[in-house]
């Protein structure tokens, strides 16, 4: 196996292990705007990361915790709707993206590879960050999957038995957020939330618990790497909306398998 082709595989399997969980949260919490919001403003930390010269990993991953931060900080102040003020953000920290990255003399960008991502062009370092900061999300998931459990289910009652349900609340925007950044090389800015929704999605009709629907929803994220890599490899298509398209497919098999009893 190429070694490009190596480091595509890896960094797509370790991407659908961690998305499969935590995109079973953002299913349950109905946060799939939310995660459009951070992936439309991670083109804004490659701008920055390239205007300031530093690693676009780290640019991408600083830029999505701080509009993480800020999106709970603005929520509270309850100014605006939730949606209303997550499409503003959305929209504008993409539209100022792409003004900055315009701005920027000497510098050439392709813009297709950071919006529909750029698997097959993985190098070591990449998939050193990728799965490093995966590594940590999953780490902090395990730790925290029970407390998650609790303000999912009730959010009143988790407050009431104590739990900082705004901390752990903002701790699952911030993990939610990570994982769109080290996530952009694979499948690009405008596709990344379909790995945290569509996989969990088909699990959670056949799942009886939550932890069958996460490891159901990681199963189904790797098929569909799996299958998006070897479409990419045999028809010539672009490997971010491939590994999409087959996560569509696995979506509409679940659909279509009845539901036991």
């Amino acid at each position: 196996m190429p070694d490009f082709l190596l480091y595509a595989l890896l960094a797509g399997l370790a991407l659908a292990l961690v998305a499969g969980p935590l995109g079973s949260f953002v299913v349950w919490r109905r946060m799939a705007y939310f995660g459009d919001t951070l992936s439309h403003s991670a083109l804004l930390g490659v701008a920055l990361g390239m205007l300031l010269d530093v690693n676009l990993t780290l640019a991408v991953t600083v830029g999505c915790v701080l509009i993480a931060v800020l999106l709970v900080a603005l929520q509270h102040k309850e100014w605006l709707a939730s949606d209303t003020l997550l499409g503003i953000l959305a929209h504008g920290t993409l539209s100022l993206g792409l003004v900055v990255l315009a701005l920027t003399e000497n510098v050439r960008v392709d813009l297709m590879a950071y919006l529909f991502g750029d698997l097959l062009a993985m190098t070591r370092d990449d998939l050193y960050w990728i799965l490093g900061g995966l590594l940590i999300v999953l780490v902090l998931m395990c730790v925290l999957w029970r407390r998650l459990l609790s303000i999912t289910v009730h959010e009143e009652l988790a407050r009431v038995e104590g739990l900082p349900v705004t901390a752990i609340r903002l701790a699952l925007m911030l993990l939610i957020a990570i994982v769109i950044a080290v996530a952009m090389k694979i499948v690009g800015v405008l596709l990344i939330t379909s790995l945290l929704i569509i996989p969990p999605a088909a699990a959670q009709r056949h799942a009886r618990t939550p932890e069958q629907m996460a490891l159901g929803a990681s199963v189904l994220g790797c098929a569909a790497v799996v299958g998006g890599l070897t479409m990419s490899w045999h028809l010539d298509t672009p490997a971010g909306p491939s590994i999409v398209v087959c996560a569509v497919l696995c979506f509409m098999l679940a659909l279509s398998v009845p539901r036991r009893a």
